[in-house]
């Protein structure tokens, strides 16, 4: 059977992962193409402003078997578009605990088909534990009895992905590079837009025996031709100093300084790259009408979007970017913290807003940004995810995309933002501007910082930095009043 969306009633396909760098992509497609879609997600307001009016969402967690049943009723195909990478050293085990409760939910549904996007490398190298992982997470998925298609992919290209991000800060930063061994590692990139072809079309294959298909571009290229090429796409002029080892601890450390690959996904993103990922089993071009592009064609279009700043997912907006999801179940806070201050503008509601919608990334805290970048270092010292993130967009917010260090919890366009800390913290953290319209013409804007401690060490880190926050908080808001009523004058010229 195929699944048609021409079909008096077509099949219910459930994508996960529909918050991440493919499955927002995907999630767009399959949306335009006419499918009855359900995405499963563990936040699902992240996914409120982002779905067509006939997809579904509901709350599900691959960690927790008994929340996936409701998901699953009436599920013809489920994409599998999850991965632990970022949560931690045991990463492994989440992947495997996982992909079984999927697959045991998914039997028990009668789901019949999961596709699964992967990761390449031969079966019998010895595969870096992140490799190994997702080929793993590939025969857990097979219990489920339905047909599982398993398309393994190497380096991904595109705007927002990790390794476009990785390239271009790398290139863009550093006149001269540092020339590791993993970089020489040959490989078979392949462009977003050729992986969504290969995720879509096999809606269009029947029901058959489980396949695994190796999708890539049609050379062999490494990491360092994909920076030479990016190089000479942008002008850029590089001097390479080659080493002949260089530790993948050392690596990722280097990675996080210079890239928004902080150190956690560095480290196992080059323990990867250790592993040759080149396809070399042509079945996809056998059963596929998709013909990749070539590399050079892949960066082209991935620096289109970048210069129009049309970036549409990236790779950190993912939840799973931020590390394990913390759970405070059992854990007593004490009494929230606040520190909340206010500024009065000429201005109408919207436009006082305007500069705050652009907070982070490119425009920095409008106060003391050298004091950001030096608490983001602090941060991925200790693994957390430092500034590096940036942000997608430099003047449009979703709720659920990170920002820097935050991550949007709240957002009420011209009216309120509410971030969510994930750096490092001993308790929890927000950030939440709000703007309220006194009278035409006449605004007042908050800006509250709130701190839940944990224990005696979350009160001691909160009374040891509130100084700090009285000259970092009030000169941020006071530059944000300026730089509202400038942005308008702006605008009014």
């Amino acid at each position: 059977m195929t699944e048609s969306p021409s079909t008096p009633n077509p099949p219910l396909i459930l994508l996960t992962g529909a918050t991440g760098y493919v499955g927002g992509r995907l999630k767009r497609l399959l949306e335009e193409s006419g499918h009855r879609l359900r995405c499963m997600a563990r936040r699902p307001e992240n996914l409120s402003d982002r779905i067509g009016q006939q997809t579904d969402v509901v709350f599900g967690d691959v960690l927790d078997r008994d929340s996936l049943d409701a998901p699953m009723q009436g599920v013809h195909t489920a994409y599998y578009l999850i991965h632990s990478m970022g949560v931690g050293d045991d990463f492994e085990s989440d992947d495997r605990k996982a992909a079984m409760n999927f697959a045991h939910a998914a039997k028990q549904a009668g789901v019949k088909r999961i596709i699964y996007l992967g990761g390449l490398g031969a079966d019998d190298d010895d595969l870096s534990l992140h490799l190994r992982s997702r080929h793993e997470v590939g025969k857990v998925l097979q219990q489920s009895g339905a047909q599982v298609i398993e398309f393994r992919a190497s380096i991904i290209i595109g705007s927002g992905s990790l390794s476009f991000d990785l390239v271009r800060s790398l290139v863009r930063k550093l006149p001269v590079m540092v020339w590791p061994k993993w970089v020489s590692t040959e490989a078979s990139p392949i462009a977003i837009r050729d992986v969504l072809a290969y995720l879509t079309e096999v809606l269009e294959h029947p029901i058959g025996d489980n396949k695994v298909y190796e999708i890539g571009g049609p050379e062999t290229v490494s990491y360092g031709g994909i920076m030479e090429e990016y190089a000479r796409q942008r002008g850029l002029r590089r001097l390479k100093i080659r080493v002949p080892f260089l530790s993948p601890r050392i690596s990722s450390l280097w990675l996080g300084l210079v890239t928004p690959v902080y150190a956690r996904i560095g480290r196992k993103l080059v323990e990867g790259l250790a592993n040759p990922t080149v396809v070399t089993n042509e079945a996809a071009i056998e059963d596929f009408t998709v013909r990749p592009c070539d590399v050079k064609q892949a960066i082209a279009r991935a620096i289109e979007k970048e210069d129009q700043e049309m970036v549409e997912t990236r790779w950190s907006d993912a939840l799973s970017s931020s590390g394990r999801v913390t759970r405070w179940g059992g854990v007593t806070f004490g009494s929230r913290v606040v520190d909340s201050r206010t500024e009065t503008v000429h201005l109408a509601a919207e436009q006082a807003f305007e500069p705050i919608a652009r907070i982070g990334g490119s425009t920095g805290w409008y106060y003391g940004n050298w004091l950001w970048m030096v608490r983001g270092f602090m941060d991925q010292l200790v693994g957390g995810v430092g500034l590096r993130r940036g942000r997608r967009h430099p003047t449009d917010l979703r709720v659920g995309e990170a920002v820097d260090f935050w991550r949007v919890e709240h957002l009420e366009p011209g009216r309120r933002l509410r971030l969510f800390a994930e750096m490092k913290l001993p308790g929890r953290a927000w950030l939440d501007f709000e703007v309220t319209e006194k009278q035409p013409g006449q605004s007042v804007i908050r800006q509250t910082a709130e701190f839940d401690p944990i224990g005696i060490m979350g009160l001691a880190y909160w009374y040891a930095v509130w100084p700090l926050h009285q000259f970092v908080f009030s000169g941020m808001l006071r530059n944000i009043a300026r730089a509202a009523e400038r942005l308008a004058s702006k605008n009014h010229a």
